[in-house]
């Protein structure tokens, strides 16, 4: 019996080739793919599969969650404990400190009540935060969250815990605006704590200032403390400024000064705006000079 030309029955058919249904399922997959990519049409049915997977992958990541918020846990406490241990100790050391420090106020407006002097100018304080540095890439300047209807002028000091770091230079409503210390147009009449020599800061760039003027054979050292002197009538006295990192005294006429300033100037957020409380007196006018007295000469 010959097999020739024979064909197999409708039932035991298998349809195209394993490489034809690839083709058409991997061309299908494409078209997918790029019509949720332009038409974003199962964009619903993901949202759907997230919400209803969403408690699955909660209890899924819930025993690690669990083990890295104890962890947190355990960690922030101690560093809790330590940090109030220090704090407390911080509070003693304060008290001790503001208790001489009244006892000498008191000492001191008795003398100044016997000297008959002036009482000290009272200090009028703003607490401020920075909010960001100014647009001026070319200076060295903040803005406060602080202005003029917050007590804020210009003119006055912006402090840290450390010392001073800036002058208001600008008030607005509810801003103003810092000229840091190490702006090179920045300048502040200081007076050195050891000795109480004066002299005039400026900035110079890169984080570090200048004691500008400063004769050659004057006593200044590397280690003095400079602060603010008060004799310009804006600046409170006292103020921490800089110290004295290197004299060079190799000029003939004034000394080179370098100082860094004792606060951290550009990596402060929480200041304080100190000012006096009053305006100092002002300044006596100078009297006009008389022209002088001609002689008269008698003929005879």
């Amino acid at each position: 019996m010959s097999l020739a030309g024979h064909q197999s029955p409708p039932v035991f058919k298998q349809g195209p080739t394993p490489l034809v249904r690839l083709l058409v399922l991997v061309s299908v997959c494409l078209a997918m793919l790029v019509a949720d990519l332009r038409f974003r049409y199962l964009e619903v049915v993901r949202q759907g599969l997230s919400v209803a997977t969403w408690p699955l992958q909660m209890a899924a990541a819930a025993p690690v969650d669990f083990v890295r918020n104890a962890a947190v846990y355990f960690t922030t406490l101690v560093e809790v404990q330590h940090d109030n241990a220090e704090l407390r100790r911080s509070q003693l050391d304060a008290a001790q400190r503001l208790l001489r420090f009244e006892q000498l106020e008191r000492d001191n407006a008795q003398l100044r009540e016997l000297l008959q002097m002036a009482p000290a100018p009272g200090v009028r304080s703003v607490a401020a935060e920075v909010l960001y540095d100014a647009p001026d890439p070319f200076s060295r300047k903040v803005i406060l969250d602080r202005g003029s209807q917050h007590g804020v002028a210009a003119g006055m000091a912006v402090v840290n815990a450390q010392g001073m770091i800036g002058q208001v230079t600008r008030a607005y409503p509810v801003q103003a605006e810092v000229t840091l210390l190490t702006d090179k147009d920045q300048a502040v009449p200081v007076q050195v704590a050891r000795n109480g020599l004066r002299g005039v800061l400026f900035g110079a760039g890169q984080g570090r200032m200048e004691l500008r003027f400063t004769l050659s054979g004057v006593d200044v050292l590397p280690g003095d403390r400079l602060e603010t002197s008060g004799l310009d009538g804006i600046f409170l006295a006292g103020l921490p400024v800089a110290e004295v990192v290197s004299v060079d005294h190799e000029s003939q006429t004034f000394a080179v000064v370098l100082c860094d300033p004792v606060a951290a100037v550009e990596r402060t957020t929480q200041v304080l705006v100190l000012g006096r409380a009053e305006a100092p007196p002002p300044r006596p006018q100078p009297q006009p000079q008389s022209a002088p007295l001609r002689r008269t000469e008698r003929k005879g």
